[in-house]
């Protein structure tokens, strides 16, 4: 017989049994504060429409909207000694397909040329010292080489930040530029991982077009001023958590929605289903003016 007191605790215990359960909400340590002046000042130009240098150089930034990106990878899988069972031999390859499924459409694609395993219970956390002695050891390639860095243990209550464009001198990969660019990624938001509701592998998708130039939808949090510089994302001064289509979510008047389905907003992997026009625009004119050739 189960006595009422039993029963008593189960519906005590249920509310937080389900709150345990529940997906977290996403955050992202990504934002204009870790923006170089020259990025800002570009952003600004296209966002007002000015086009600054040589007519050859605009003509190669048009044309670079059109044509195909290619973007070599390498993810750095970096686990703690008792986490590593936790990220599998499959996971890199899915998150790659999870990466060139998102942005198929958009005229990029990612193509991974190394995976390197690691077990350091420091780089797991990527706290600043140690994070900065990972990335002078792991990171590969050119300044247009994406690094990812899945860490099982990330640390700052987010699932991801990322490094913006910015200048780096050609050929100096002892530059700051140069080996902190990259993401770091909560390596449980991979395709098959621990992270219920962010385990189909958009952290690394959203991380990745923070790497190619494009802020929050929500960026600055408010219904008027830039925003993220680009036209035609709706206003939104609210981040979001889930997947809130009914009833619509629109946190500014008149926006006709926010973008939950946007790959810059915060919602769940699941609500994700892609970017805008302008923001592919973006995307290859950023790559283009600050990646490609260096």
């Amino acid at each position: 017989m189960i006595r009422p007191q039993f029963l008593a605790l189960l519906g005590l215990l249920a509310p937080a049994l389900a709150a345990a359960q529940s997906p977290p909400p996403f955050d992202c340590g990504t934002n204009t504060q870790h923006a170089s002046e020259d990025f800002l000042k570009s952003i600004q130009a296209l966002h007002k429409g000015s086009n600054s240098g040589s007519p050859a150089a605009r003509a190669a930034t048009l044309a670079a909207r059109d044509g195909q990106i290619n973007v070599d990878a390498v993810f750095h899988i970096v686990s703690k000694d008792d986490k590593k069972g936790d990220i599998t031999n499959d996971m890199p390859n899915d998150q790659l397909q999870a990466l060139n499924d998102a942005y198929k459409d958009y005229g990029i694609q990612f193509n991974l040329i190394n995976v390197t395993w690691n077990t350091n219970n420091d780089w797991a956390v990527g706290e600043d010292g140690p994070d900065t002695d990972m990335k002078k050891q792991l990171r590969q390639g050119t300044y247009k080489t994406l690094n990812i860095y899945f860490q099982t243990d990330l640390t700052g209550g987010v699932l991801g930040r990322c490094t913006l464009p910015s200048d780096v001198a050609n050929g100096k990969t002892d530059h700051t530029v140069y080996w902190n660019d990259g993401c770091n990624v909560n390596a449980n938001t991979m395709p098959g991982g621990l992270m219920d509701g962010f385990n189909k592998g958009g952290t690394a998708v959203h991380e990745a077009g923070h790497w190619m130039g494009l802020l929050h939808t929500f960026e600055g949090y408010k219904c008027d001023g830039d925003g993220d510089f680009i036209d035609d994302t709706p206003m939104e001064s609210q981040s979001t958590d889930g997947c809130p289509d009914s009833p619509v979510k629109s946190s500014c008047s008149g926006n006709g929605g926010d973008p939950i389905h946007n790959y810059m907003d915060y919602s769940t992997d699941a609500c994700y289903t892609g970017f805008t026009p302008k923001q592919k625009d973006r995307m290859h004119t950023l790559y283009a003016q600050y990646r490609d050739g260096n």
